[in-house]
């Protein structure tokens, strides 16, 4: 029995080391030292030896069992270090190659927009309020004074989800979920996003986005609402920035204006961006009309108040003197990287 647990050792020891990887060595190991092993098979047959024979061969098997599982992690120790040397050199880093710059994405023109337009108005002190996009009717349409049998409500293509839900079409139904609350007095902006079934082109997409206002509150007048909009104007396109309204007509508001700007590329004296006229119209504006004042819960004889409402992208247009509003949301980085 010595003469073969002798042979099992020393073939296992050389076969060990001329092993050149860890799948060679485990396979190895499964060979001598496994379930069906050359030394499980030794100490399966010490049933048939003989009481006085059997410690004896325990113990030789054991000793070589040891000396094989020693070997085994040795080898295996090596190969790991060799494995990691390689490596080491496979990817070595020069140190003193300059390094590749990272691309750094950076906000959109129309966020760029948005902030400087919220900017201007916390600082006069409006709160920025935002609501849900998919909106009843009833905040959409009827309690800004446009009920069902209105003509302005055919001028804004809606998308429908029932006859009484819609995807919002301006965010003025922001202003009447606030005033419905009846807390006075009123000073907020209402960002987001609208929706109507237009064709995409140059000035118009079914989805776009606009900031609408609204003051209540006791004695507000369009004085204030004037003195408002100058102070937005020239904050956003430029201290020489001056205002126009001239009179329009919307069901919430009443009296309306749209509001004209002096174009911000000459000045005033006419040029291709205004069409020769010296002014951009930027937004529409009025006074709230009583009647949307008493829908909402407001007494129209104690309380009065204005709105605005402004294109997000048509100001970022203007501002950043982009003539296609399709180049907004192309995601073309070429565009996009020039803010």
């Amino acid at each position: 029995m010595n003469t073969a647990l002798q042979k099992i050792r020393e073939a296992a020891e050389a076969k060990i080391a001329e092993s050149g990887n860890q799948e060679a060595l485990e396979e190895i190991r499964v060979a001598i030292l496994g379930k069906k092993g050359e030394l499980t098979q030794i100490l399966k047959g010490m049933k048939d030896l003989s009481p006085e024979e059997r410690p004896k061969v325990g113990q030789q098997v054991n000793e070589v069992r040891a000396v094989l599982e020693d070997a085994l992690q040795k080898k295996k120790q090596e190969l790991k270090h060799a494995l990691l040397t390689e490596r080491l050199k496979r990817e070595t880093i020069d140190v003193t190659l300059p390094g590749v710059r990272a691309l750094r994405g950076h906000r959109h023109p129309n966020q760029i927009a948005l902030e400087d337009l919220e900017r201007v108005f916390i600082g006069m002190g409006y709160e920025v309020v935002e609501g849900p996009e998919v909106e009843y009717d009833r905040y959409n349409f009827e309690l800004l004074n446009i009920p069902a049998n209105h003509p302005a409500k055919d001028e804004q293509d809606t998308f429908y989800i029932t006859k009484d839900i819609l995807l919002r079409t301006q965010t003025s139904s922001v202003q009447a979920r606030i005033m419905e609350k009846g807390k006075l007095p009123i000073k907020i902006i209402s960002p987001g996003r609208v929706f109507r079934s237009d064709e995409v082109d140059a000035t118009h997409s079914p989805s776009f986005h606009q900031v609408e206002g609204l003051v209540v509150g006791e004695g507000v007048t369009m004085a204030d609402l004037k003195g408002t909009l100058d102070q937005f104007a020239t904050s956003f396109f430029g201290p020489e920035t001056k205002t126009k309204l001239r009179p329009h007509h919307f069901p919430f508001t009443e009296p309306s204006a749209e509001v004209d700007v002096t174009c911000f590329k000459c000045g005033g004296k006419g040029c291709s961006v205004c069409k020769g006229s010296g002014w951009i119209e930027i937004l529409g504006c009025g006074m709230v009309h009583p009647h949307v004042l008493e829908m909402c819960g407001i007494d129209p004889e104690v309380y009065s108040g204005f709105a605005f409402g402004i294109g997000l992208e048509r100001v970022a247009l203007l501002k950043y003197e982009i003539d296609d509003m399709r180049l907004l949301y192309e995601n073309d980085v070429r565009f996009l990287g020039q803010f």
